[in-house]
């Protein structure tokens, strides 16, 4: 997702979306580890998503 997908959710839409790419990623690095992931780029892509949201929740909750 952009950043900007981001900034426009809200707090609780935020929070949501962070866990369920948590849960996401969970389950890429379990198909990581017994082989079946076909493009190992999906963890790094999951993982800057969680970024950019924990960022924009960041940023909303100092305005």
């Amino acid at each position: 997702m952009k950043a900007n997908e981001f900034v426009s959710m809200s707090k609780d839409q935020l929070t949501a979306k962070v866990a369920e790419l948590k849960k996401e990623l969970f389950t890429l690095r379990f198909q990581l580890a017994t082989g079946q992931l076909q493009n190992t780029m999906q963890i790094t892509a999951v993982k800057r998503d969680i970024a950019r949201a924990l960022t924009v929740l960041r940023q909303q909750e100092k305005a």
